[in-house]
């Protein structure tokens, strides 16, 4: 079973900040670091880390080629990724002295994919592989599409939640991996059980995994549902810690294990992701997680 993750790349443009600037403040920033990021990015990297068979397609400018080598030099396989004339797409991240933080992003070569790329990136897989996908990229509801027609289980964290994902097909999804916040923008519910029971009603087919910060997490398929405490750890960064989850859990499922054996360790992974500085260069590997959970 392959892992197509149809994502973005992104190079983060991370200011340290006392606090996240308010409307109508000007704040100066304690210091500017350049990292790799990008939802897409950070989640395949999270997903080869974790062990799993990814392959990462989307596009960069020229400015964005070491992005393509940190994917390959983590395992990713990187054969989809495309250059293009538009810059590499970024962000503008504040991340404040508790560890909270807040993006702008510049989508540049993320939303260049064409529907005749995207076939032929979809010739590679078959029914039964996967394809992860983000809303930081163009055409989501068609490969969304293309995806169900060669039966392929999608997968979803619906982040950043627009019109234009509400546009989308979402009935193709199978799996989803969500914030509150995302649950919220998809339902209009704010209490955790109402999302869910919400996200059962609208699509009766998907499993649903619903982060909740320092809350922990629940996974649920409409008949069953497991919840995970947050691991304790002092909070540096949280920037990639939903992405490190996101690829640790899902890599642990395609591996046999059990959703709730899925939710510990993906809690576990991100435990160690949100105690270290920047986004990719947080994630994990396997062996740093095996570690964690021995000691544990």
């Amino acid at each position: 079973m392959k892992i197509l993750n149809f994502g973005s790349l992104n190079i983060d443009y991370t200011y340290r900040v006392p606090h996240i600037v308010v409307p109508g403040e000007t704040l100066t920033s304690k210091s500017l670091e350049v990292y790799p990021g990008g939802k897409g990015l950070n989640q395949s990297i999270a997903l080869a880390r974790a062990g799993a068979e990814v392959y990462h397609a989307g596009m960069i400018g020229a400015d964005g080629c070491f992005l393509k080598q940190l994917c390959e030099e983590s395992g990713v396989d990187v054969r989809y990724i495309r250059e293009m004339e538009t810059r590499t797409g970024n962000a503008i991240i504040q991340v404040s002295d508790e560890g909270q933080n807040c993006i702008l992003l510049y989508a540049g070569a993320n939303r260049e994919n064409t529907k005749e790329y995207v076939d032929q990136v979809l010739e590679g897989f078959d029914a039964g592989d996967v394809l992860l996908l983000q809303n930081e990229i163009n055409l989501v509801d068609y490969l969304m599409e293309a995806a169900k027609q060669k039966q392929m289980t999608v997968v979803l964290n619906p982040s950043p939640f627009d019109d234009y994902m509400k546009g989308c097909p979402l009935e193709k999804v199978d799996i989803f991996l969500m914030n509150e916040v995302e649950g919220n923008q998809i339902t209009g519910k704010v209490e955790p059980n109402e999302i869910l029971q919400d996200m059962h009603f609208r699509y009766p087919q998907a499993k649903v995994v619903l982060t909740l910060g320092e809350k922990g997490a629940i996974y649920s398929d409409g008949k069953v549902s497991f919840c995970q405490s947050a691991i304790q750890t002092k909070a540096v960064d949280t920037t990639a810690a939903g992405d490190t989850f996101t690829g640790y859990y899902l890599a642990a499922v395609l591996d046999g294990q059990t959703p709730k054996e899925a939710l510990l360790r993906a809690a576990r992974a991100s435990a160690i992701a949100v105690s270290r500085a920047g986004a990719s260069i947080s994630i994990p590997n396997k062996q740093e997680v095996d570690q964690c959970e021995r000691a544990q």
